[in-house]
C-alpha cells in the first residue's frame, strides 16, 4: 500500500472512535450517523487489510494493529491541532519546543533556563546538541525553534537571525575541598605550574584564558582539555586537579562542599545567548522564556545550586 492510497478522512474517524471508545459518541461529536462512522472505519480496515477493533459485548476493543494505528493517528492529528493553534496565535493541546544547544554549553545552564517548562504538562521538549553552525542551519530550516550558545553568529542579510543575551557569569577556578579549602588563588598570577583542567579549544572562554595566561607570563600544567561541560564537571569532581570553568557547571558539587571556589576572574566572562529566526507565528512558551531578564548565571548558581549537570 502506498501513502497516497491512505485516506486520512477514514483515519480521522477511526481516531475519534478509538479515543472516545464508542461509535455513538464519535458520531455525535462528528455530527453524523453511527452507520456512517462505522462505514468509514470499515473502509480503513479494508484498505489496511487488518481488523482494528473487536467486539466484546457492546464494547469496542482495539486489536494489536488497532493500538499501533492509534499511536500513529494520535501523533498525526495531535501535530495537526498544534499547527492550527500556532497559526491562529493560540495554544491547542500540546506545544512542542525544539531546542538546540552547542555541545560545549553546560547541561546545568540548559536545565536552569528550561526549568519553567518542566512542570508544564502541555509542553513537549525536543533537545539536541551539536556544533553551532549545524544547529543554526537546522534553525534556519525551521527544524529547531531556538539555539542556545555561548557566542553570537555573524550578521548575514541572507540568513536573518536574532541573538538575545540571556545572562553572563565570571569564570571560576575550583578544586577539591580536602586540598583547597581556605587556600585562595589569583587567576592567572598564581597558576604557574599547577595541574589544571580546561575547557577545550572550541569553547569560547578557552581563548580568553590562554590569552590571559600568556599576558601574565604564566604557564599552568595542562592535564586535560574537555569540550563537553558534563565531562569537565566529572573531571573537576574526581581528578583532584584545579579546573577552570563556569560555576554553574559544578553547582551541585559546590552546594555539597565536594568542591570549593579557589578563585574567580572578572576578566573571563562566559555569555549565554538564545539564537532565533524571525517567526511569523508566535511560540508562546518560547516567548515566555525569552522574556526573562538577563541574569548573572553565577549569582543564580550560588543562590540555588539545585540542578544536575
Amino acid at each position: 500500500m502506498q501513502l497516497e492510497q491512505l485516506n486520512f478522512h477514514h483515519l480521522f474517524y477511526f481516531w475519534r472512535v478509538a479515543t472516545l471508545g464508542h461509535l455513538t459518541r464519535a458520531a455525535e461529536e462528528l455530527h453524523t450517523s453511527q452507520s456512517a462512522v462505522s462505514a468509514q472505519v470499515r473502509q480503513l480496515e479494508d484498505r489496511l487489510d487488518e481488523a482494528l477493533f473487536t467486539r466484546e459485548g457492546r464494547r469496542l476493543v482495539l486489536t494489536d494493529t488497532g493500538q499501533l494505528v492509534l499511536a500513529y493517528a494520535q501523533n498525526i492529528f495531535g501535530l495537526g491541532q498544534e499547527m492550527l493553534g500556532r497559526l491562529q496565535g493560540r495554544s491547542a493541546g500540546v506545544t512542542r519546543l525544539r531546542v538546540g544547544a552547542v555541545a560545549t554549553l553546560s547541561r546545568n545552564y540548559q536545565e536552569n533556563w528550561l526549568r519553567p517548562l518542566l512542570a508544564d504538562p502541555a509542553v513537549v521538549l525536543t533537545l539536541e546538541s551539536g556544533l553551532l553552525e549545524g544547529l543554526v542551519e537546522r534553525l534556519v530550516q525551521h527544524q529547531l525553534d531556538v539555539v542556545l550558545a555561548t557566542e553570537t553568529v555573524p550578521a548575514d542579510p541572507d540568513r536573518p537571525l536574532h541573538c538575545r543575551l540571556l545572562g553572563s557569569q565570571s569564570i571560576s577556578l575550583v578544586g577539591p575541598a580536602s586540598r583547597w579549602q581556605g587556600r585562595p588563588l589569583r587567576i592567572p598570577e598564581d597558576l604557574d605550574g599547577l595541574e589544571i583542567a580546561l575547557p577545550g579549544p572550541r569553547h569560547a572562554l578557552r581563548g580568553q584564558f590562554d590569552g590571559l595566561c600568556a599576558s601574565a607570563g604564566v604557564a599552568p600544567r595542562l592535564r586535560a582539555e574537555v569540550d563537553d561541560m558534563a565531562m569537565l564537571r566529572l573531571i573537576a569532581r574526581d581528578s583532584g586537579w584545579l579546573t577552570v570553568l563556569p560555576e554553574v557547571v559544578v553547582q551541585d558539587e559546590l552546594r555539597t562542599g565536594a568542591l570549593v571556589i579557589v578563585g574567580r576572574s572578572d576578566a573571563l566572562q562566559e555569555r549565554f545567548y538564545a539564537i532565533t529566526t524571525p517567526h511569523r507565528h508566535r511560540i508562546e512558551v518560547l516567548e515566555r522564556l525569552m522574556a526573562q531578564a538577563p541574569t548573572s548565571a553565577s549569582a543564580s548558581a550560588s543562590a540555588s545550586a539545585s540542578a544536575a549537570a
